[in-house]
């Protein structure tokens, strides 16, 4: 009897119950404790711990925890997106919907927030570029695709002016972004049970001379680059080059080229998709020339 009342108060490594149930546990930190912990990792990381118990959940909620992953001008970018902010709304609900890719100006431009750092991204679809001939159905097509964020890009099957310019206005963060050209040289389509094939019968004169890219800021600064279009089949980012953003309460204007005016020849058979800008820091994760 004695026996059986002793190892009913002890545990499993022969200590008292108490002692057992008393042992300190993730679950007993302090939410304000967890918080400052959880604000050394990114957003999908504090996401992540937020299910381990309570006061990760408490503490993923923290205002001061998402203050420093939004934009120092993040009322500036929501006022701009999407109106005034919500006065009910925490940091956190601010991130997520600035995260979520947002269309604007006609349903040409997407703008959105890096979930893992915070970094600014913008895209500029076909349809919201200035293209030499594109009214001419002899020279450009728009065709629909599921290989754009706009669902549809800008096809071209033969020119001998080949220009493509626009320019975008934005109240970007301070920091260093670069603007890059997503093209495709052929006509990608799919075949029964989704097999893609790409159509590269219309490619030609892309290897003759190069193309050239421009970037003007509305501040002065100015970029320029240069190469050969190539690899059939393949959506690639051309990058045009780098601008500085140092002053993120008054927006930055930045115009942009891309041109291959040489008339000693003709090319086409060219898919047009989009003009992106990113974070520098990002460029590594594009293919790019």
């Amino acid at each position: 009897m004695g026996a059986g009342l002793s190892a009913l108060f002890t545990g499993e490594d022969g200590g008292s119950l108490s002692q057992s149930l008393a042992r300190p546990s993730l679950g007993d930190l302090p939410e304000s404790c967890v918080a400052s912990i959880i604000g050394y990792l990114d957003p999908p990381e504090i996401c992540k711990f937020a299910t381990l118990n309570r006061a990760f959940r408490g503490a993923s909620w923290a205002d001061f925890v998402w203050e420093e992953k939004l934009p120092p001008n993040y009322r500036i970018l929501f006022r701009e997106v999407f109106g005034s902010v919500p006065e009910k709304w925490g940091k956190r609900d601010i991130y997520t919907r600035l995260c979520r890719p947002h269309t604007f100006d006609g349903g040409t431009k997407k703008v959105w927030l890096d979930k893992s750092t915070g970094g600014v991204c913008l895209s500029i679809s076909a349809k919201g570029l200035s293209i030499t001939g594109i009214d001419d159905r002899r020279y450009w097509n728009h065709i629909p695709t599921e290989e754009s964020r706009f669902s549809s890009v800008a096809y071209l099957q033969q020119i001998w002016w080949f220009e493509v310019a626009g320019e975008v206005e934005f109240p970007f963060p301070a920091g260093t972004y670069s603007l890059f050209f997503r093209l495709q040289l052929g006509r990608a389509s799919k075949r029964p049970f989704g097999r893609r094939i790409c159509n590269t019968e219309h490619v030609h004169g892309w290897d003759i001379k190069p193309v050239r890219f421009q970037l003007w800021t509305s501040d002065g600064q100015y970029a320029a680059s240069q190469c050969t279009l190539s690899d059939p089949g393949t959506w690639i980012h051309y990058h045009v080059g780098n601008f500085v953003v140092e002053n993120s309460s008054a927006p930055t204007k930045i115009k942009f080229s891309m041109t291959q005016i040489d008339c000693t020849h003709t090319k086409g058979g060219v898919c047009l998709d989009t003009l992106v800008i990113y974070p520098s820091k990002f460029r590594e994760r594009l293919k790019h020339f």
